[in-house]
């Protein structure tokens, strides 16, 4: 039985890698993984979500990235959140946010376990990131993980279209319903 194994990456040959292709791709600690691309729903929750988050901390000194963005995570895993805050300087040239601070993974019905449980468990071993907000993109619905004043990870359950997404870690919030602009779900857009 002839076999092909593949040596495993680290990080530093991923990004080399990546440069190059013409798709997107993660990083799980071993090898890239295809980033899978989403509906039109699920590309306006990311623009709302950044639009949202670039208004509100416009003249302040936390910064909000978009998907390209890279976060580091558990061992050499890099992942691309759909947003990503960070509040501390950074070199435009480097492939990875610094102390990220807050999260948002928009899911897809392709990511659903990858985004519950895989990059939960991940983004809760990143010491410095305080929320990490999932955001359903076939309702109006976003579960908040947040860490206590000890650091400690909880569920701090969910918000749906009327509710309010507290980030005192960088002193705004959001409404639900903005992020959830002009979306449908079978049933209507969300004004």
């Amino acid at each position: 039985m002839n076999i092909a194994l593949r040596k495993p990456m680290n990080r530093e040959a991923f990004f080399a890698w990546a440069e190059a292709q013409e798709g997107r791709y993660e990083f799980d600690g071993v090898q890239p993984v295809a980033m899978t691309g989403g509906n039109l729903d699920h590309s306006c929750l990311i623009g709302n979500i950044n639009r949202h988050l670039g208004n509100r901390l416009a003249g302040r000194p936390c910064r909000p990235m978009g998907p390209d963005a890279g976060v580091a995570t558990i061992g050499d895993t890099v992942r691309y959140p759909d947003a990503v805050v960070t509040c501390s300087s950074f070199n435009g040239k480097s492939h990875l946010v610094p102390n990220p601070v807050i999260v948002f993974e928009v899911v897809s019905p392709t990511t659903v376990r990858m985004d519950h449980v895989i990059k939960l468990r991940e983004y809760q071993a990143v010491p410095t990131i305080r929320r990490y907000l999932i955001v359903e993109s076939n309702a109006a619905v976003i579960t908040l993980h947040a860490r206590d004043q000890d650091g400690v990870p909880f569920d701090a359950g969910k918000l749906v279209d009327s509710d309010r997404i507290m980030l005192p870690e960088i002193g705004i919030e959001l409404p639900v319903a903005a992020i959830y602009e002009g979306t449908d779900f079978g049933q209507g857009s969300t004004p």
